[in-house]
């Protein structure tokens, strides 16, 4: 719940209500943390965060990956759980409330399509989605450079299959200026190709593209859009999905202006199993990450990631996060009770409680909350149950996921795709004219030979007329024959040479 006069976040309470826990908005984009547990309560967490911001004016992106955020567009009910914890804080003035939901989806099916051109995304994200080794990102990184010198657009998938085809059959020629270009690395890429586009991802890549800005909205009452990305499908794929939330931080991060330390967000994301965004990442691009988490609060653009344990999270990148949340881990093994010991220990303790004890002793809701004060210091860690949320709970139910996601005026923007021209048209239409100047060579080849075989004909010596009595001897019939047989031989010699010389008329 935001709490306007006070310009507070309340998200949680201890001791039956009477000890409030606030996150700060100004300090939202020192960005944050939220752990625990499976079913402990991480993604009651981030929705009433979300629902706070979205009350402030601020928008906000959910990624979505069980399926259970999509009820925010609907109003919560006043039953089991959420009444026993109104009544255990002693709320006054819970209201259910549906939220400014806009639907996306990186297939169409659960809402707005999300495409992006190839050539935005770029080599180096590319090549994490398709798992190239260094030699196989390398020649890709060189196909893109071909096309950017040839002002080639690669906007989907054939246009870089086009590319891809063109560079290995003149790789000779583009060697001494780019690099080799192996048959065996553009090979391997084809085939990654071929298994992204036989998992169904083929349609994330074309037009029109997604605007980041149209994330950036508010609805008539002024509250922020709840941006959701359905990720159930896309996890099966988690390096399509991690990719692509590197790929939205990088945008923003290069696009936004300037604001320094705003008295509120412009702009919160969630980044629901964080941990896939740093699994197998090359040292590299961990450190663009580090990057960009770093300086991108600079933009007004606040990140929290939600994960089971912090170790999840590389040091550098958990360092940066301000704000923390913890749920309740369970201590099953020795690797747990360090996990617990080490967690404990990042939290300023409080002299009331013991963190290590309490972190396996929370119940499902409760959670230990480290947030910053006013100069960005953590605060005494305190524990406490979240507050309930307003929106509902679950799934929402697919029609009304439907009606929403088509009534929103970005449907008419984004649901037709559109196919214009690209380096896949420009290299076909560069194989047809090839093709006709090799046809009409061939075909120039053909005169000039038969050219040579008449003029050859020609010089041959005629044979002189015999000298035979049968000859002289010919009647009128036989002479009226031979001139008439003569004269069709003629007539089929031109009409042979006009054929093949493509001059016939008909």
């Amino acid at each position: 719940m935001y709490l306007k006069d006070e310009n507070k976040i309340w998200i949680a309470s201890g001791n039956d209500g009477a000890d409030p826990i606030y996150l700060l908005p100004e300090m939202m984009n020192r960005h944050g943390l939220i752990t625990g547990a499976t079913g402990t309560g991480k993604t009651t967490t981030m929705k009433a965060i979300a629902e706070a911001l979205s009350e402030m004016g601020t928008p906000t992106f959910l990624a979505d990956i069980k399926g259970d955020v999509s009820g925010m567009c609907k109003p919560g009910k006043l039953k089991g759980k959420i009444t026993d914890r109104i009544e255990y804080l002693k709320i006054q003035d819970y209201t259910p409330t549906a939220y400014p939901v806009t639907f996306f989806d990186f297939f169409g099916q659960k809402g707005i399509p999300v495409r992006l051109a190839v050539s935005t995304l770029g080599p180096i994200l590319l090549a994490r989605i398709l798992g190239l080794n260094d030699t196989q990102t390398g020649v890709l990184q060189i196909v893109f450079k071909i096309a950017d010198d040839s002002n080639l657009l690669m906007l989907d998938f054939k246009d870089l299959r086009s590319m891809l085809q063109y560079a290995g059959d003149n790789a000779k020629a583009f060697t001494t200026q780019y690099g080799n270009i192996t048959t065996a690395s553009v090979g391997a890429i084809q085939r990654r190709l071929l298994t992204l586009e036989s998992a169904g991802a083929e349609s994330f890549f074309g037009e029109p593209e997604l605007d980041l800005q149209d994330w950036f909205t508010t609805d008539d009452q002024g509250r922020g859009a709840v941006n959701i990305l359905d990720c159930v499908s896309l996890s099966q794929d988690p390096l399509l999905y991690s990719t692509f939330l590197l790929w939205m931080l990088s945008e923003l991060f290069e696009t936004l202006p300037e604001v320094g330390n705003p008295k509120k967000p412009k702009m919160v994301f969630f980044f629901d199993e964080a941990h896939l965004l740093f699994k197998d990442a090359p040292k590299a691009l961990l450190q663009k990450i580090e990057q960009i988490v770093r300086l991108i609060r600079s933009k007004g653009v606040g990140i929290f990631f939600i994960t089971q344990n912090p170790s999840d999270i590389p040091n550098a990148v958990l360092s940066q996060l301000g704000n923390k949340i913890q749920h309740a881990l369970r201590p099953f093994t020795p690797n747990d009770q360090k996990a617990i010991k080490a967690v404990a220990a990042s939290l300023r303790s409080n002299p009331d409680f013991n963190s290590e004890t309490a972190i396996s002793e929370l119940a499902n809701g409760e959670a230990l909350i480290s947030a910053l004060d006013e100069v960005g210091s953590p605060q005494m860690v305190k524990r406490g149950f979240i507050y309930p949320l307003r929106c509902g709970g679950g799934v929402a139910d697919p029609e009304l996921v439907e009606s929403i996601t088509k009534s929103s005026p970005l449907y008419a923007k984004y649901a037709e795709p559109f196919d214009r021209y690209s380096a896949y048209e420009a290299l076909e239409e560069n194989k047809q004219r090839e093709a006709q100047q090799r046809e009409q060579e061939a075909l120039e080849a053909q005169q000039q030979k038969e050219l040579q075989q008449q003029e050859k004909e020609a010089a041959k010596p005629k044979p002189k007329p015999s000298g035979g009595r049968s000859s002289s001897r010919a009647t009128p019939l036989e002479k009226a024959l031979t001139s008439t047989l003569s004269q069709f031989g003629r007539t089929a010699s031109r009409e042979l040479a006009r054929g093949l010389f493509g001059t016939r008329k008909k």
